[in-house]
């Protein structure tokens, strides 16, 4: 079994990482669009990215543990997790086959609201009347973003917020297993239980690249997978999560400069309405936390530094 190596108190380096892990995590999805657009089936995508994963952590981890690190303290939840990251996956490329990344990127910024909703009984944290009203504004940039009510709204928007929920699901589970896996261990597991499990439906709706730049895009989008996931939990060991929470918000300027460069797709007012108000709760509530915990910090050192009895 990996041992989980120890945290450390290196902030700059930890959001630095962190903000190329959003990067990555943006490449996917317009590597994704790419390919879908080229031809090829969504879920021959999703498995030629968690194939390209699964490779990648492979060669990474096995040289320094070999299979030794496939051993898991925790396979069912390994395996839940699993599951989660594998249904955010599909369901947010099926949801790309017709709705431009801004607005995907968009409806994915309220995962921190769902993961506070969920940890609240399955966590057993506990949420008061600040977090709640900024969830509740939060689910208001949902629906600013999504527009149930105008002309234009799109059925394949249900695809994207099954994504949502799938990725809390994931991060619930992660929060979870901290401390318990190590590194390897998870991004072993989460690829290669998502390749073995897709590999009949991608194979069977396999079709042939016609170019040469879309080939590239098969080989890289695995690479950029694990890359961005492997950062993504390097961060987490350098720096607090409630620090690194606001970082996620770049992706919606990095998803809409992707959109326009690659697809000549502009974002709408209502993308960007709503985007604002979800990324004004999601800072509220991390301004809060933040907050809470020097609060918390300078009780700690007062009863660790106050007066002595003689």
């Amino acid at each position: 079994m990996a041992t989980a190596l120890p945290r450390e108190e290196r902030t700059a380096f930890g959001l630095a990482i962190m903000a190329l892990a959003v990067t990555f995590f943006t490449a996917i999805d317009t590597s994704a669009k790419w390919l879908i657009l080229a031809g090829l089936a969504p879920l021959q995508v999703v498995f030629i990215r968690y194939a390209g994963h699964f490779a990648v952590a492979l060669a990474v981890y096995l040289p320094q543990g070999g299979l030794a690190q496939f051993r898991s303290a925790a396979p069912w939840r390994q395996t839940l997790r699993a599951v989660f990251l594998l249904g955010s996956t599909v369901f947010n490329f099926l949801a790309l086959r017709s709705l431009p990344i801004t607005l995907t990127t968009t409806i994915m910024f309220a995962t921190p609201i769902v993961v506070t909703l969920l940890a609240i009984p399955i966590l057993g944290e506990r949420v008061g009347i600040h977090r709640i009203v900024a969830v509740c504004t939060g689910f208001l940039g949902v629906v600013v973003t999504v527009q149930p009510w105008g002309v234009d709204f799109s059925p394949e928007v249900f695809l994207s917020l099954g994504a949502l929920f799938c990725a809390s699901g994931y991060f619930i589970l992660t929060r979870m297993l901290a401390g318990i896996e190590s590194n390897a261990t998870s991004q072993l597991w989460a690829s290669g239980l998502a390749t073995f499990a897709l590999a009949p439906f991608g194979i069977a709706k396999w079709v042939a690249p016609q170019d040469a730049g879309t080939i590239a895009v098969m080989l890289g989008i695995g690479a950029l997978g694990a890359v961005g996931h492997i950062f993504a939990t390097l961060a987490h060991r350098l720096a607090e999560a409630s620090i690194l929470a606001p970082v996620v918000y770049i992706q919606i300027f990095l998803a809409a400069f992707a959109s326009i460069l690659v697809f000549d797709t502009w974002p709408t007012v209502w993308t960007l309405g709503g985007g604002g108000i979800i990324i004004a709760s999601g800072l509220y509530i991390w301004h809060r936390e933040r907050q809470r915990s020097g609060v918390k910090m300078r009780a700690v050192r007062a009863s660790a530094y106050g007066p002595r009895r003689k």
